[in-house]
């Protein structure tokens, strides 16, 4: 630009060449450098979450992804478009999310990696459009600004405002999509797979503003327009923060193009209505799944001034976190709600201040003040005073942020200069690290979960799921503990009734997991799997004609769960009805034919009819699925004694109890076998053993007796 004239110069006379607002400064920009600084995004992204790619399902995932019975076929497409409606499950009301879904199942099933690879791509790609936004509006206002300062020459005046020059937009914008896209906050919409739903919302959402932003000054705006309904639209079947993407461009029309509302509704009215109609369909998607599965909506037992209280102290911690990055935790704990303004007054006080500064900032400040909206507005939906389930989660600061990194590196810029963007570069390298290393939770349930524990002692559903995280390991003991506490933080907790149930059970302690199984189905009766555990303990206790009515509910509440039929006919079995407990166990396998346990079982029913021939290739295939599947020992050990092969018994029961030491039915008949065998000294050490596991197993101490008499006697082999 040349330098202004000064007073005493006459000012020549001919026409000034005005810079039309991001349209000059833009073709000046390095195209070179714009993709030097594209592909600077997307190898900072790689290198902040390469490390994420073998990360399990999780939590939500598992109903959303692992028991979501609509991505298993992407075509044709109209069942994943329809995902299964419920309480918790994070897909319902969402097609477009259901579908992305289906796409990673078509192309590596339940293989985590091409899950994590998508999130991944999703979030680069929504750092790279945030970027371009940040670039054009820059871009933009320097442009006006150039013609203002044009303006004051011609005059004589001199003087213009300062501001960022045309070649900073690019690095202003690199720093701002580095920052966003590298911070720890981001960790948990981009590496928990079923959080896709607002990493991919959140990229039709920018993906609205920069098509919108590119309409204005592009010679053909109909095809850019036609795009940003496109993603608008996209974005309401992914997730419902996307309500406010039309309102958002609206205000950026007025703020940063058109100067006003009338101005941009009358020069963009027809297509602001027709992105505005786009709400229809969420509406539309709202009623299908009755706000959410009840999970979302006023609720008789929260109230929205609670609620809008207990945002209040969320908002100003992701506040801080954006600031500082640390504790990140995963699950803040369900509807943890402040209950008066006294427990959060100076919270809502900083949030009423800033909410006001926004609305003075709209007024006297517009581009300022749209960093504020932007805040408040997409927090809005989940952040305001429309109850949700649960009251925090990290991945709602998701597009929020970007306000408050804008906002930051603007600060920098203005105090330091270019030196102050190279502190925001260097701040972005060690956010990338902190990410890396926030991932490595996520390397394993019981990793993540720990670590919640952690940071959350008092959140009784983290130790829920810690506990499940041990049972699946094989520390059931360990997992009991962690039940036991989330009952005493929280007695009416469904879930870890019915696990503790289950894990004492498994232990073999049914008597005392009954009254938890008993309190799981009170509390919740709709529940098939807190049915099924009962019926399981009551099986345990022999109590199998009992257990009966409880699996018949759970097969209403889930007829496609092949556990349910499976269960069933161990309670058959036990009751001596073999036939039918065969025609519940073969259903089981015709809805999943890899269930080894299930054809351990259909063996021991085809036993139970004296069919040997039928009971060993039934549990040859339990082995055939896997090798060292110890029930599977257990039970072909039972066909070689009933053979009286009672070498190839032991050998078989000896291997079971190597992989499993505590699985006490092997044990038992190891101890008899060997009895049987004359190897009575070995006999009376498996008894023993048995008994210290079982104090009041009257079986084994008649046994021990008998044994211990041979054994005085000198009849059994020493």
């Amino acid at each position: 630009m040349p330098p202004c004239a000064s007073k005493s110069s006459p000012v020549f006379p001919g026409k000034l060449t005005p810079v039309v607002p991001g349209r000059t400064a833009s073709v000046s920009a390095s195209r070179q450098a714009i993709l030097l600084a594209g592909g600077s995004i997307v190898l900072a992204g790689l290198a902040a979450y390469y490390n994420s790619f073998s990360a399990p399902f999780v939590f939500d995932d598992l109903t959303a992804i692992v028991a979501n019975p609509t991505i298993r076929h992407l075509w044709p497409v109209g069942e994943a478009l329809s995902p299964p409606h419920g309480t918790g499950v994070t897909v319902a009301g969402r097609p477009i999310l259901n579908l992305s879904f289906a796409i990673n199942y078509a192309i590596s099933g339940f293989d985590v990696w091409s899950y994590h690879a998508l999130n991944l791509v999703i979030h680069v790609l929504a750092g790279l459009t945030l970027f371009g936004i940040v670039r054009r509006t820059l871009l933009r206002s320097v442009g006006e600004q150039a013609v203002e300062a044009q303006t004051c020459c011609a005059l004589g005046n001199g003087r213009s405002k300062s501001a960022p020059l045309p070649a900073d937009a690019i690095l202003i914008a690199l720093v701002v999509a580095l920052l966003w896209t590298l911070h720890p906050l981001q960790t948990e919409s981009v590496t928990y797979v079923v959080q896709r739903a607002e990493s991919l919302m959140g990229l039709f959402y920018l993906l609205t503003m920069y098509c919108c932003i590119r309409s204005v000054d592009a010679p053909r705006p109909g095809i850019w327009q036609g795009l940003a309904v496109t993603a608008c639209l996209l974005g309401m079947g992914t997730k419902e923060v996307m309500v406010t993407a039309p309102l958002m461009v609206w205000l950026y029309d007025r703020t940063f193009v058109a100067g006003s509302f009338r101005e941009a509704w009358r020069t963009r009215g027809r297509f602001y209505a027709v992105l505005g109609a786009t709400w229809l369909v969420l509406a539309w998607l709202l009623v299908g799944t009755g706000g959410r599965g009840g999970t979302a909506g006023f609720l008789p037992s929260v109230t929205w001034w609670q609620y809008a209280f207990t945002q209040c102290g969320a908002v100003v911690h992701y506040l801080r976190l954006a600031a500082w990055p640390a504790p990140l935790v995963f699950d803040y704990g369900g509807a943890v709600l402040v209950r008066s303004l006294t427990e959060v007054w100076w919270q809502a006080i900083v949030v009423l201040a800033l909410l006001g500064l926004t609305i003075w900032a709209l007024v006297k400040k517009p581009r300022s003040g749209f960093l504020g909206a932007w805040f408040f507005a997409i927090f809005a939906p989940t952040s305001s005073v429309v109850p949700l389930a649960d009251t925090m989660f990290e991945h709602r600061v998701y597009l929020s942020l970007a306000a408050v990194v804008v906002a930051a590196v603007l600060a920098l810029r203005a105090v330091a200069g270019r030196r102050g963007l190279m502190v925001g570069a260097a701040l972005a390298i060690g956010l990338g690290w902190l990410s890396m290393r926030r991932n490595e939770d996520y390397r394993s349930e019981l990793t993540l979960w720990r670590d919640t524990v952690a940071k959350r002692p008092e959140n009784a559903r983290a130790h829920t799921n810690l506990g499940i995280a041990l049972a699946e390991s094989g520390r059931i003991a360990d997992a009991v503990a962690q039940y036991q506490e989330a009952i005493r933080i929280e007695p009416a907790i469904p879930a870890a009734q019915l696990n503790l149930c289950n894990a004492l059970t498994r232990l073999g302690r049914p008597a005392e997991a009954l009254p938890h199984g008993e309190a799981a189905v009170r509390m919740d009766p709709g529940n098939a799997n807190a049915q099924v555990d009962l019926g399981l303990a009551l099986v345990a206790l022999d109590r199998a004609a009992e257990a009966l009515p409880h699996y018949a509910e759970a097969l209403r509440l889930q007829p496609q769960a092949a556990d349910v039929p499976a269960d069933l006919g161990v309670a058959l079995v036990q009751l001596g009805r073999s036939a039918e407990a065969v025609a519940h166990f073969e259903a089981a396998l015709r809805l999943d034919p890899t269930r080894a346990q299930t054809w351990c079982d259909l063996a021991g029913a085809y036993e139970q009819q004296g069919d040997r021939t039928a009971a060993q290739r039934a549990v040859e295939h339990a082995l055939g699925l896997q090798p060292d599947f110890p029930e599977a020992l257990y039970v072909l050990g039972n066909l070689e004694a009933e053979g009286e092969n009672f070498a190839g018994a032991i050998s078989r029961y000896r291997r079971a109890l190597t992989l499993a030491p505590d699985y006490f039915p092997a044990r038992n008949n190891l101890a008899n076998a060997l009895l049987i065998t004359g190897q009575t000294d070995e006999a009376v050490a498996q008894y023993r053993q048995i008994l210290r596991q079982q104090p009041g197993d009257r079986s084994a101490q008649e046994n021990l007796a008998r044994a211990l008499e041979l054994q005085r006697s000198g009849r059994g082999a020493h």
